[in-house]
């Protein structure tokens, strides 16, 4: 007889996550059904059955009867959120595929499907049948036998872990005959399972092999050293016991199918191919039916949906060369007629083609035009066969300085620097794709060929087909109009049927304020800060680095001597050699190369006792400084304007914080000595000054507000040190003058870390206390600020019941993993839903203060500039006849930016260089 292999699919697990891998792609079919659910467990379940041929399986799944843990403790899974709706339509619809794919589905009231699969799993296990069970959930390494192994879905690679009993040994701690006692003590926070406090994953194996078992640990914990882990045991007895029960398992249910009933004879594939081609799933369809699904009329969907019908494996669109409605206009009578055509468009897409990247300095060599999806025009510029550029702008000029013209471009602020360079003023109303569709999800890939992939089912041309890329890379310049004009009026084109689809989902969404008052504004201010520049003083960094030459030497020599040796420092292979051999240091580990780790946690921990790690971690320091900023930055300088650019980028950081690239100057250090005279090096121009203007505490501001705390709004309102107020509070002082430095340094560290979710291990690892001291101190500061707790427990669940966080003007964050069965997974996207309002909240703050300045200066035709934005902090040039007026004014538009419950505060001053105005 052949080998039997049996599989045992947890149903519920394995649609949660096929949801959540599909949440933020939403797709649906023509019938309107969230397909994402059903395509994950398609895929899960084929490259199973494909590379594992079981002979045996069944799915088993959760009914909505109570089950006898619910009989047990009526606060079973009391906290979890409700179904998604995705998951209410889903899970019928993936049982209806399972059942096509010739697989029973097993469910039983009372039970849940662990049980059901557990009983299935002994019995298989007793007449030597192999099992897998496929599923995420680490509860079921209890079940792992002589035959039973897991088969985890790898979230990595999409493949599966294979888990026997030292696979549970390496994930636990224990075998799997102890892992339900691990399992009590820890308790389950997702089923609202409460185990022994105090005791976490990495205590509760330990004490589980040191007595044996939970009962003896229990019987025997008077013996135990460790205090909390004594009284969590004496105390929380009944607890454990109970969580025990909870968390078993059963193997015994009655009247469930028998292992032998459960062979699997392959897939009815006309039942499941039509299956699949209603749910419009192509590939697969194709596979099981031979045929393609039906055409979609309407490739972009409900258009009020964001991805519409589309399915990732569907087939894209391409341009074909030789029927569209592209057209090259390469004479300026044409022009003349285009623009007359054009004027009266209430929506007009462009886009500029130049012969760089960089907007400072790049050329311009045609503008593309659309008003109508599927039709585009082309204008060369500055080439051969090409118009003159002036003549051209003069033209097209009305084109964009009508008002109520809504001017769309993917990546606005790049066109706007090269038309304004080129005597263009976009006065229209902007509106960019690219922005958009990051506003609708931060997560999502936002250049224009993925988005149009992704919801327009098609596959723009790809800029290497004309240009080349690496070394052999050519400029647009080089080419001829003829060879540009597809892909250019292409591009406009794409950009008008995203806008199509964008501007919708806006609406949708609640996100047009934050588009038409932070964002698409702040384009214009931030090109125009990029074309401005700032000033470098080189002779300042080249006598720095040399400076910094010297100081290196010196520490070389110092290392060596404490090595006795010398070897290349900047060798991690070489260094751990010397660290952990030569010297015999702890804490070396090595990597999977083989090798010693020797990064800068390793070193900083050993650098609190050592002094060679500690000169190591100096060393490097000066070396990046040196490396990354002091020689780099002259030669970033632009050769015409004199001057360093950076760019601005508005479509990376999820929280919606701007992000500084080519070269970054918001990592510029602040935080040593050394790293912060770089600042000196940025000076104003002859007749300015520099003036630095910086939001005090505007995240604690922020969250005072938002949580509505009447503690933190009334220190704000006072004008107290927020940091020696909450040292007051949580250490039990009469008063602020008993306030001591070290009470204030570790507030400040409470202060800044509760609300981004610092554990109470956190929080002793940054102070060097002991853990129960942290949790002393997390304890009495949610004491003392109860509604910063309030908040950070209503937006993990407004995180879990809609998938999502957002700031005071509605920005918004997605977090797919809020609901993930990995704690460890969860508790990240937890702090990432706690942090995202209140540090998205201070972005759109500095953002609206950038706006109202800019206006500002423009209107009244002011000769001082805004330079730079980082992190809290703006950056001026102040002409020296405007200081006595311009700088008052900043500081109270930063102040008034946006009206809280608390004030803003900004600290600001001027001086010769920034850092002598920081």
């Amino acid at each position: 007889m052949s080998k039997k292999l049996l599989f045992l699919l947890d149903g519920m697990a394995l649609a949660y996550r096929a949801h959540f891998a599909f949440v933020n792609s939403r797709l649906k079919n023509s019938e309107g059904i969230a397909t994402g659910p059903v395509l994950g467990f398609a895929n899960t379940l084929l490259k199973m059955l494909e590379e594992e041929k079981p002979t045996h399986i069944a799915v088993a799944w959760d009914t909505h009867v109570p089950t006898f843990r619910h009989e047990m403790d009526d606060s079973y899974k009391a906290n979890r959120p409700p179904q998604p709706d995705e998951l209410r339509v889903g899970i019928p619809l993936i049982k209806e595929m399972v059942e096509k794919w010739g697989i029973k589905n097993i469910e039983k009231d009372g039970y849940e499907a662990d049980d059901v699969i557990g009983t299935i799993a002994a019995g298989a296990n007793a007449d030597d049948v192999d099992v897998l069970l496929v599923t995420p959930d680490k509860d079921f390494m209890q079940l792992v036998h002589d035959h039973i192994k897991m088969m985890k879905p790898d979230n990595k690679d999409g493949g599966f872990n294979i888990i026997d009993r030292e696979g549970v040994m390496e994930y636990f701690g224990v075998y799997p005959e102890q892992v339900i006692d691990v399992l009590a003590i820890i308790g389950d926070a997702s089923d609202n399972v409460p185990g022994v406090p105090g005791i976490g994953k990495k205590g509760a194996p330990k004490l589980v092999q040191k007595f044996g078992s939970l009962d003896e640990a229990i019987a025997k914990a008077d013996t135990i050293t460790a205090k909390r882990q004594r009284e969590g045991l004496q105390n929380y007895a009944g607890q454990a016991m109970h969580a025990k029960r909870m968390v078993t398992i059963k193997t015994d249910v009655p009247d469930v199918l028998e292992w032998e009933a459960l062979a699997w004879n392959g897939e009815d594939k006309k039942e499941l191919g039509l299956f699949f081609k209603r749910m419009e799933f192509r590939t697969l369809t194709k596979k099981y039916l031979g045929e393609e699904p039906l055409e979609i009329e309407n490739k972009a969907g409900d258009q009020g949906d964001l991805f519409g019908t589309f399915v990732e494996e569907a087939p894209k669109e391409k341009l074909d060369a030789e029927n569209n409605a592209y057209s090259l206009v390469n004479t300026m009578e044409g022009v003349n007629a285009l623009v007359a055509e054009l004027k009266g468009a209430k929506v007009l897409s462009f886009d500029t083609e130049t012969d760089s990247p960089d907007p400072v300095s790049a050329k311009i060599v045609g503008v593309s035009f659309s008003v109508q999806a599927g039709s585009g025009y082309y204008i060369p510029v500055n080439v051969e066969g090409g118009l003159d550029q002036q003549e051209v702008m003069d033209v097209i000029r009305p084109l964009f300085e009508n008002k109520e013209t809504t001017l769309v471009a993917h990546n606005f602020k790049f066109d706007y620097l090269i038309l304004q360079r080129c005597g263009v003023q976009l006065k229209g109303k902007p509106f960019d794709t690219m922005i958009a569709a990051y506003l609708i999800d931060a997560n999502q890939k936002v250049k224009m060929d993925e988005l149009a992939k992704k919801l327009l089912n098609y596959a723009p041309v790809p800029i290497e087909e004309l240009i080349g890329k690496g070394k052999k890379q050519i400029s647009m310049a080089d080419l001829s109009p003829e060879e540009v004009y597809l892909y250019a009026a292409e591009d406009a084109d794409i950009t008008l049927r995203l806008y199509e689809i964008l501007h919708k989902q806006l609406e949708k969404d609640g996100l047009v304020e934050v588009a038409d008052t932070v964002e698409f504004p702040l384009m214009k201010v931030l090109a125009e800060i990029e074309y401005q520049g700032v000033r470098l003083d080189t002779d300042m960094l080249n006598g720095f680095s040399k400076d910094l030459e010297t100081d290196l030497k010196e520490l070389e020599g110092k290392i060596y001597e404490k090595a006795g040796e010398e070897f290349n420092i900047n060798s991690p292979q070489q260094l751990g050699t010397i660290l952990f051999e030569k010297l015999g240091l702890p804490a070396g580990k090595k990597t999977k190369t083989g090798r010693y780790s020797t990064n800068e946690s390793v070193l900083t921990k050993l650098a609190v006792k050592y002094e060679i790690p500690s000169l190591i971690l100096e060393y490097r320091q000066l070396a990046k400084l040196k490396s990354t900023y002091v020689d780099a930055l002259p030669s970033l300088i632009n050769e015409d304007t004199g001057r360093i650019h950076t760019d601005f980028n508005q479509s990376v950081a999820a929280t919606g914080r701007l992000s500084s690239s080519n070269p970054n100057l918001q990592n510029i250090p602040i935080r040593t000595k050394r790293g912060r005279e770089i600042r000196k090096a940025f000076i104003a121009e002859d007749g300015y000054k520099i003036m630095s203007a910086d939001y005090s505490q505007v995240e604690l501001r922020v969250i005072a507000h938002i949580a509505k705390d009447e503690a933190m709004i009334e220190a704000f309102k006072n004008g107290e040190d927020i940091h020696a107020r909450t040292a007051k509070e949580i250490f039990h002082l009469e008063s602020l003058e008993e306030v001591t430095a070290d009470h204030r340094r570790k507030a400040k560290e409470v202060n800044f870390g509760i609300p981004y979710g610092l554990s109470a291990f956190g929080l002793a690892q940054n102070l060097g206390i002991e853990n129960n001291e942290g949790k002393d101190m997390i304890d009495e500061y949610f004491n003392r600020f109860p509604n910063i707790l309030n908040y950070i427990n209503d937006t993990k669940q407004f995180a879990k019941d809609n998938g999502y966080v957002q700031t005071l003007m509605g920005r918004r964050r997605y977090v797919p993993d809020i609901n993930s069965g990995n704690w460890n997974v969860r508790g990240f996207a937890e702090r990432v839903a706690i942090n995202m309002p209140i540090q998205g909240t201070a972005a759109d703050v500095i953002k609206l203060a950038m706006i109202k300045i800019h206006d500002w200066l423009s209107s009244e035709d002011l000769k001082s500039r805004m330079l730079l934005q980082v992190h809290d902090e703006l950056i001026f040039e102040i002409h020296e006849s405007e200081l006595e007026t311009v700088p008052p004014k900043i500081i109270e538009m930063m102040e008034q930016a946006v009206e809280m419950a608390v004030p803003l505060k900004v600290e600001a001053g001027i001086g010769e260089n920034w850092l002598e105005a920081h």
